[in-house]
């Protein structure tokens, strides 16, 4: 790619170098590069390391500190534009003490505002500021809405630009940082970020009783993915580089449940190199973590709701960890891009699962992400609709399309190639982009240099420029089916043709094969033939969130009200959005039953939720 000549001299440096050396990774320059959602000029000044120094306030629920950033500007460059949203900017000085002039723009619904701040010759800036409540990026749980219901509890998730609603930089994933931070909590706290620690599990003693932890990240990342939690933590240890931290209470259940974390590392490293982050430790979270799990470095954040003692949902576990190479190694330098992320990883995560626990275990989930992209093909529009293309506006791509459409597109040029040959080039792909962001353009680009090399029968059978940048899905997607599947296939068509529920007999089923039974049941059944699967099969009582969702759109689907209290109490106490939201838009498209019911249940769940979830919701429900 190229980088403008501006800046080239600092900034044209091989990734490993810049991750070895501490030199800041490339930007790209090229237009499909430009990043929408951002009001930064990268090519005339650009945030190349942040270092926060913060105090937690669970009364005020604020932080409140100083960003010092360090800045690479171009030469005769005056100012440099950073991402803010909704922060209180106290101050801005250069590192001896003098004010800088700055200015904070109007603030956009969606992208914040714009912070200008004029440089007066400085390569290091000082910003004094204050979060407020309502930060996009935080969620500040009150005690009985965690599990030890004893503290109250604080976590952020940055992805895709909700970062500059706490911390004062550049947001987009195309311009990559390193940082270091201190955080300062309460006595009783425990403090844990995305970065190596530095002062153990304990921290060290601060004023007032209170307790301080610093963190460095010095691998220039995305910065969504500078991410923290503070509350009521405790560790465990899973491996030799690996652990998780959660509530004392579910500490040994969360322990069990990611126990193989070790094996999947190994896996990855034999597929496509070596993890380069150090420690892989895991926080899981309390249920109002509004996604399955985020890939932030060296501390995966992962929802409770995979925690169901058979290990069945480990493959978010393996997903995260996947993102340790597509994501967090090499990035999509928009959200356009976003695919380049969720797709690889996607793929990946699918290559360890089948590692670590078999061909048909991988099948299993293959198969079930083809249904997923099916349906949203489907619930798109169908194939020709323009949300069903990998590359597009940032954020428009349909449903889970970015993953499934995505980790097809890959999986359908290793069965061209064959798998040695494409896995080999994975390999080397990582390897020549680490730690530098990409684009479709390209990734097709370096395709076609180191894979294809020219051959034309090849180009013309994997069709790259239609699964990147047309709608739909092309005649030579790769479908992998499953034999597990496939038996639970038999016992549906056996209950839709009239048979008992009592002949299901789905104990000791994992998480796919409930929800390829319970997702395959025709929309439209009678009272009694619901009655029948819930009480035979246990659905409203399952422990299993996946099931309970599921078993949620059967129900709303036939208005049928016995499982509404059921429902009512699931969506209060899971804040995962995948889980939550189709039981809201099924709501609101039963019309007149439905809409009032799906506005009642978010009046009553969205304290609970994280900004982010109940934004969704609101949106649904017609709440915004």
């Amino acid at each position: 790619m190229r980088i403008l000549p501006a800046l080239a001299a600092a900034i044209v440096i091989a990734a490993p170098a810049a991750a070895q050396t501490g030199k800041p990774a490339p930007i790209l320059t090229t237009p499909e590069a430009k990043d929408a959602w951002t009001h930064a000029v990268p090519e005339v000044a650009r945030v190349t390391h942040v270092d926060l120094n913060l105090d937690v306030d669970f009364a005020s629920r604020t932080l409140a500190g100083v960003a010092t950033l360090d800045v690479l500007a171009a030469a005769g460059a005056k100012e440099i534009v950073l991402d803010v949203d909704d922060l209180d900017v106290i101050a801005v000085t250069c590192p001896k003490g003098k004010p800088l002039p700055f200015t904070v723009g109007p603030r956009d619904k969606e992208l914040g505002s714009a912070l200008t701040v004029q440089l007066e010759g400085n390569k290091r800036i000082l910003i004094r500021y204050k979060t407020r409540p309502g930060a996009s990026a935080l969620q500040w749980l009150a005690p009985e809405l965690t599990a030890g219901k004893r503290k109250p509890y604080l976590f952020s998730q940055g992805q895709p630009i909700n970062n500059r609603s706490w911390i004062p930089t550049q947001d987009s994933p195309g311009i990559r940082q390193t940082w270091s931070a201190t955080l300062t909590v309460p006595a009783g706290f425990v403090a844990v970020m995305s970065g190596d620690r530095l002062d153990g599990e304990k921290g060290q003693a601060a004023p007032d009783g209170k307790r301080s932890f610093r963190f460095r990240m010095d691998k220039p990342v995305p910065p969504y993915l500078v991410a923290m939690a503070v509350g009521d933590l405790a560790f465990k240890a899973t491996g030799k580089r690996s652990g998780v931290w959660t509530e004392p209470s579910m500490l040994d259940a969360a322990a069990h449940e990611v126990g193989d974390v070790e094996k999947m590392i190994d896996a990855a490293q034999a597929l496509y190199g070596p993890y380069r982050w150090g420690r892989y430790d895991m926080l899981v979270l309390p249920p109002s973590f509004p996604y399955g799990g985020m890939e932030n470095p060296t501390l995966t954040f992962l929802t409770p709701t995979i925690i169901t003692g058979d290990r069945s949902n480990t493959d978010v576990v393996a997903h995260e960890l996947a993102h340790s190479w597509s994501g967090n190694l090499v990035t999509n330098a928009t959200w356009s891009d976003s695919w380049l992320n969720e797709g690889f990883t996607t793929y990946f995560e699918n290559r360890i699962m089948e590692a670590v626990y078999g061909k048909e275990r991988a099948a299993m989930y293959a198969d079930l992400d083809w249904d997923g992209l099916q349906r949203d093909i489907k619930d798109a529009g169908g194939s020709d609709a323009a949300t069903t293309r990998l590359h597009g506006d940032p954020g428009a791509t349909f449903g889970q399309l970015d993953y499934f459409k995505g980790s097809t597109f890959l999986r359908t040029i290793e069965a061209a190639v064959g798998r040695a040959k494409w896995d080999a080039y994975l390999r080397a792909y990582f390897d020549r982009h680490a730690f530098q962001p990409q684009t479709t353009a390209g990734f097709l680009a370096d395709l076609r240099a180191n894979l294809i090399k020219g051959d034309k029968a090849l180009e013309a059978k994997l069709e790259l420029d239609r699964w990147a940048y047309q709608p739909g899905l092309p005649g030579n997607a790769v479908h992998v089916t499953s034999a597990t599947l496939a038996a639970v296939d038999a016992k549906l068509a056996a209950f839709n043709a009239g048979g008992p529920a009592a002949a299901v007999q789905p104990t000791g089923w994992a998480t796919q094969q409930w929800l390829r039974f319970l997702n395959g049941l025709p929309r439209q059944q009678a009272p009694a033939r619901l009655a029948e699967l819930d009480a035979t099969l246990g659905l409203s009582a399952s422990n299993n969130a996946y099931v309970r969702s599921a078993w949620a759109e059967l129900a709303i689907a036939n208005r049928y009200e016995p499982a509404l209290p059921g429902i009512e109490e699931f969506v209060k106490r899971v804040g995962r959005g995948l889980l939550i939201y189709p039981i809201y838009k099924d709501l609101m498209a039963q019309g007149d039953w439905g809409k009032p019911i799906a506005r009642r249940f978010y009046e009553s769940a969205r304290a609970g939720y994280h900004p982010n979830a109940a934004a969704g919701v609101a949106k649904i429900v017609g709440a915004e």
